[in-house]
């Protein structure tokens, strides 16, 4: 974001774990199949299942996933604080439900990271809205592979979920020097906007942060519109290697990233670098924040409440031959 199912039978599970992904194989009919959000595209079989979420337990899965409990907002200015409770994350009918709820929660102002001294511990904020933020810090990691993530997105005025990666390690320094990926941001969906499809938002940003520490950071940012129904799911994939990032959307590519147009301060004659390194996954819905309170109809609109972002499952592959130097399918 930069700083910036319960009661699925075992024989349906199966079924769905066959066709996983999204194939950068897709024929013209295949792709407007996949573009309507309706399909899974089969994931070739150069790709190995490494690790995987269903939410086809009774509740989220623990050894999987962590909260983030604070208000800080990730120096976004965002108007949430994440917790713990029911009330924001659950498991529902198969799927991981993030909701964001209307109602004013008093937390930590800084992140657990900071709160290393009783004054930083002690410092309190309220704000007007809850959500979760769920990540795999110190449970699961990668680096390089196919990370893909089907879920169905929330639309409002000052809606910002988010799909992204931060490095498991902080080796080449803080952010944004160790790099973040985004593999899916979007912010204001179905809101008014005259250069969009329909004249909604429905815009999916494609992001990477990187360069020396902050305020000596830059980005790379790639945009794409959201084709077919905004109220359906759809799966957002990155393929990450050595030589390149590639982005897509049910199945098509839409963006590009090479070393040679990131970098970091730190380790210039590291051409990869700060993205050869592991890194974690995050899943949450922020309400609120410079980036969606600056577009549309700015600002934060108190209609519609809650909010929800729902999951279908998070699956993580690696390419069966060197996945350090040839993206599979290439």
């Amino acid at each position: 974001m930069g700083l910036f199912w319960a009661g699925k039978c075992a024989r349906l599970r199966a079924i769905r774990l066959a066709f996983i992904g999204a194939s950068f194989a897709l024929g013209a009919g295949n792709q407007a199949e996949a573009q309507s959000g309706a399909t899974e595209v089969e994931t070739p079989a150069t790709w190995s299942l490494v690790w995987a979420d269903e939410f086809d337990g009774p509740e989220i899965d623990r050894t999987k996933w962590s909260h983030t409990v604070d208000c800080w907002g990730g120096g976004n200015h965002e108007r949430q604080c994440y917790t713990d409770r029911p009330e924001n994350s659950f498991i529902k009918d198969g799927k991981l439900v993030i909701q964001a709820r209307k109602e004013r929660r008093r937390g930590y102002a800084l992140p657990l990271e900071q709160r290393t001294h009783k004054a930083a511990r002690e410092q309190q904020v309220t704000l007007p809205y809850s959500s979760a933020k769920l990540t795999t810090k110190g449970k699961a990691d990668w680096r390089y592979g196919r990370i893909s993530v089907r879920a169905r997105l929330p639309q409002g005025q000052g809606t910002w979920p988010a799909i992204w990666m931060l490095p498991a390690d902080e080796v080449y320094g803080p952010w944004a020097a160790s790099g973040e990926i985004d593999i899916m941001e979007a912010v204001n969906l179905g809101e008014p906007c005259p250069t969009c499809q329909k004249g909604v938002e429905n815009t999916i940003l494609g992001t990477l942060h990187y360069g020396g520490a902050w305020p000596k950071n830059t980005f790379l940012s790639k945009t794409t519109p959201l084709l077919g129904n905004l109220d359906d799911f759809h799966t957002y994939t990155l393929d990450w290697d050595s030589s390149k990032m590639v982005w897509s959307i049910d199945g098509v590519p839409y963006a590009t990233q090479t070393p040679a147009t990131w970098h970091t301060l730190q380790s210039p004659s590291r051409p990869s670098a700060p993205f050869d390194q592991s890194f974690y996954l995050i899943l949450n819905l922020a309400i609120g924040g410079n980036l969606p309170e600056g577009r549309n109809l700015r600002g934060v609109s108190p209609k519609n409440f809650p909010k929800t972002m729902e999951i279908d499952w998070v699956r993580v592959y690696k390419c069966e031959r060197s996945h350090d130097t040839a993206m599979c399918g290439d």
